[in-house]
């Protein structure tokens, strides 16, 4: 019996039964290909309907031709998306799932265009964003009408494919939103002027997409409880405009942020120091003045946190799109009470939302089958059992470990040091990363539920592999800091990240971090050096901090390190330093950079592979398999998806 029992009660909206209260949200996967659902999605959304989510909503789909704001959306502007559509919802409902689509027309939120050219953008006014500098084109009335005519014709569409709904989306600040919102609205016609008009659009549009389906056909919302921006919508703007429309949708699924926003489109994907289930306020307030069923979404990672905002009145489904991308058997694990096996999100947004905005199909770091479920969807039982050693208790040689003895092999982890983690132990001990240990403690118990003979405090070594008779070595040692050549290091206070974070040496009160890597390390430590009262200068070797990470986590740590009073210097390049001074040269125009006064140098300049066991066994005929950090230093998330590669290949 279920330790949740409102989590995983039914539910029913208009006359659709919905068997429990999990939702995967509507979310870009980047893995459709000619705007149609192809075979990539039909595979991605099944596994997430085997796995028992009560819901899905798919990915936008753009209603009007001026709505292609990527290129690789689903269109629903012809009659060609209804096969794809209807493999999606045959597929779904095979599992006993229920589908939704979602409508959409991004207004001014335009991210790219087809062809590299900068886009066209309509909006009801001339109004630019923030984020991505696009002045709109005001909306004619003619096209207005035409835009309205498009969603009612893809509701339509998707109708006839066999979804049992839609959703417009009127969250984060797109085109929707824009009618609503007083601020970007500009509009003296019928369109704009007062509440009343501002609201017409959507009034309009709700009134069409009834006209063209049909009665049991459910029609939902989604929309930004607040858009927490000082040009966005607030939440009392949000609250009238939802009572003013109540009884009209069949839910409102919540939501917060915008897109228009620098500072407020991390709520779109809510990084790891971002609270769990931060929007719930907001979708309570709103479910306790409205008669609508009420959901919510907003880094809802665990089963135990949904069950809570459920229980508590603030929500009648909840959001778990990235819970689901990490573990599509979530809702079944927990449905079991298996809630040790479940592998949390640790929202570190680096292969989901971040593959999204490079153009790549979206996976996750702890889990590469999410978006290859075509490739990696069920693994094959090996054709003969055989007896692999892997050296290296990190997130590779995890990963490496816990799929090949799921595939049957006798596989013996060893790890030198006294406890798995690698890397990661070092990342969650940083301010806002605490999360990132989960990625430790998700593999270690897949390697328990696969039978991994575990082995602590045990280097790898040649005698070692032949007292075992390994049949296949799988080394993943990892790497250590880079020291690089810097001028004078000899005169000066020169430490390397690992030596701060494992509190091996003292730090003095004014501080130089020298960032080669660009990542999360040189962030977190200027963060954490600050909140220790240090004075911190961040010098990046790059254009700015943090630039190889996702923009979400990097735009926000810009915003915390600027009022912690973070100095960051971009264009610098670490030449030397020579007692208490500092000397980079600018990256572009090779001037000097001279800063003084500097107690302490953090060279965060990467890392290099450890290579001792690759060389011991480099002449010999044993077979090896070289990942993760020993193969080339890069991130955990290379790690986990080689190790997923070697452990199926094995």
């Amino acid at each position: 019996m279920t330790t949740l029992p409102t989590l995983f009660s039914p539910i029913t909206i208009r006359n659709l039964h919905i068997r429990n209260r999990i939702l995967s949200t509507g979310h870009d996967t980047t893995l459709p290909t000619a705007f149609v659902p192809n075979d990539a999605l039909v595979a991605y959304h099944r596994a997430r309907a085997a796995g028992g989510a009560g819901l899905i909503v798919m990915q936008v789909a753009g209603v009007h031709e001026t709505a292609r704001y990527t290129s690789h959306l689903l269109m629903a502007t012809s009659d060609e998306c209804i096969p794809g559509y209807a493999r999606v919802a045959d597929a779904v409902h095979a599992h006993g799932c229920a589908l939704f689509g979602q409508l959409f027309h991004p207004g001014r939120e335009i991210m790219e265009s087809q062809d590299g050219t900068l886009p066209v953008a309509y909006a009801p006014s001339a109004v630019p964003n923030e984020r991505f500098h696009v002045t709109p084109r005001p909306l004619s009335l003619r096209m207005i009408d035409e835009i309205i005519a498009g969603y009612a014709a893809a509701a339509h569409r998707l109708e006839r494919a066999g979804l049992d709904g839609v959703e417009l989306v009127a969250s984060h600040g797109y085109l929707p939103a824009q009618f609503l919102n007083p601020r970007v609205n500009l509009r003296q016609d019928r369109y704009g002027g007062d509440d009343l008009t501002r609201r017409r659009f959507i009034d309009d549009v709700i009134t069409a997409i009834r006209a063209a389906t049909g009665p049991d056909f459910i029609v939902g919302m989604r929309i930004s409880g607040d858009e927490k921006d000082e040009e966005g919508l607030g939440a009392d703007d949000v609250m009238a405009a939802l009572v003013a429309f109540d009884g009209r949708f069949d839910y409102y699924n919540i939501t917060a942020g915008t897109s228009a926003g620098i500072g407020s489109a991390i709520n779109i994907a809510p990084p790891m120091m971002v609270a769990p289930g931060h929007t719930a306020p907001l979708s309570a307030a709103i479910r306790a003045r409205v008669t609508t069923p009420v959901f919510v979404a907003g880094r809802i990672n665990q089963p135990q946190d949904a069950e809570r905002i459920l229980a508590s009145g603030a929500a009648d489904m909840v959001g778990m799109t990235r819970a689901m991308i990490c573990d599509p058997e979530m809702p079944a694990k927990a449905r079991d009470g298996r809630l040790d096996d479940i592998r949390a999100c640790i929202a570190c947004n680096q292969a989901c939302i971040g593959h999204f905005h490079m153009g790549y199909p979206i996976s996750c770091i702890q889990h590469p089958e999410t978006g290859r479920e075509l490739t990696y969807g069920a693994l094959v039982p090996a054709e003969r059992p055989r007896r692999v050693l892997v050296a290296g208790g990190g997130p590779a040689g995890m990963k490496a470990a816990a799929i090949a003895a799921a595939r049957g092999h006798e596989v013996i982890l060893c790890e030198a040091g006294r406890q798995l983690g690698g890397q990661a132990l070092l990342a969650q001990t940083l301010p806002g990363r605490a999360e990132f240990g989960g990625i430790v403690t998700n593999l270690a118990r897949e390697m328990t539920l696969a039978g991994v003979d575990v082995r602590l405090n045990q280097p790898v070594t040649r005698a070692l592999i032949d007292e075992i008779a390994a049949d296949a070595v799988v080394i993943a040692t990892g790497a250590r800091p880079r020291a690089g050549h810097v001028e004078g290091a000899e005169t000066g206070h020169v430490v390397n990240p690992w030596q701060v974070l494992r509190n091996e040496v003292n730090v003095g009160a004014s501080v130089l971090i020298a960032d080669w890597s660009l990542d999360w390390i040189g962030m977190g430590l200027a963060e954490k050096l600050a909140r220790d009262g240090c004075r911190v200068r961040l010098v990046v070797d790059g254009y700015m901090p943090g630039q190889r990470i996702h923009q979400y986590v990097r735009d926000h740590w810009a915003g915390v390190l600027h009022d912690l009073g973070v100095e960051v210097i971009a264009y610098a390049r670490l030449y030397g330093v020579d007692e208490r001074t500092v000397y980079c040269q600018h990256a572009t125009s090779g001037a000097a950079m001279v800063f003084e006064d500097v107690d302490t140098l953090i060279t965060n300049l990467g890392h290099e592979r450890v290579t001792t066991l690759e060389d011991e066994l480099a002449e010999t005929a044993i077979e090896t398999h070289v990942i993760g950090d020993a193969l080339t230093p890069r991130t955990a998330e290379e790690a986990v998806f080689e190790g997923l590669k070697v452990g199926v290949a094995v």
